[in-house]
């Protein structure tokens, strides 16, 4: 099976098959990584990516730093003049290299994070100080508040196998080294 074939497979059942055969109209122009705020900063170069999965350049992709470059803010999506859902696109990509082990480092402790606290960025005592400056409550009304809510969070981990995915030790409350 071709990539470019694999990923449209892969996204078409959540995002529909006709959002992820846009991947197949791209042209090359380049927009998406002359529009991208994340390439100013950092090496992603969205063009290249979609290049590379439409040459079938399946491992390259697969295995690439850069695609966790991506902030995921639709710049390119909304730029792109063939109407290419590069975003989903790279989410999709995403997705397939999670499942073979190719999950970035920085991903995998931010998700455990969320099965630890139910954030990827628990709060803080700064944020809390914050928080009673703007005459908020010291906790938001999320899993900090609602114990029972991180609960339900651990069994979706547990039940969907993400906790596998990423290494989580349920033990140490840690990722695995």
């Amino acid at each position: 099976m071709e990539f470019v074939d694999e990923i449209i497979e892969t996204g078409g059942p959540i995002l529909g098959t006709e959002h992820m055969e846009t991947l197949r109209v791209c042209m090359q122009c380049g927009k998406c990584t002359g529009g991208c705020p994340s390439g100013r900063l950092t090496a992603i170069r969205t063009r290249k990516l979609v290049l590379e999965a439409l040459l079938n350049m399946r491992d390259e992709v697969l295995s690439s730093d850069e695609l966790w470059l991506c902030t995921t803010c639709y710049t390119c999506y909304e730029r792109c003049p063939r109407n290419v859902k590069v975003t989903d696109i790279t989410r999709t990509i995403r997705n397939i290299a999670a499942k073979e082990g190719y999950l970035a480092l920085s991903h995998r402790m931010a998700s455990s994070y969320v099965v630890k606290t139910g954030h990827a960025v628990p709060i803080n005592d700064a944020n809390k100080e914050n928080r009673k400056k703007l005459g908020l409550p010291e906790l938001p009304p999320t899993t900090h508040t609602y114990k029972e809510a991180l609960q339900g969070i651990q069994s979706l981990v547990k039940k969907t196998g993400f906790d596998e995915l990423i290494g989580f030790d349920w033990e140490t409350m840690n990722l695995k080294e």
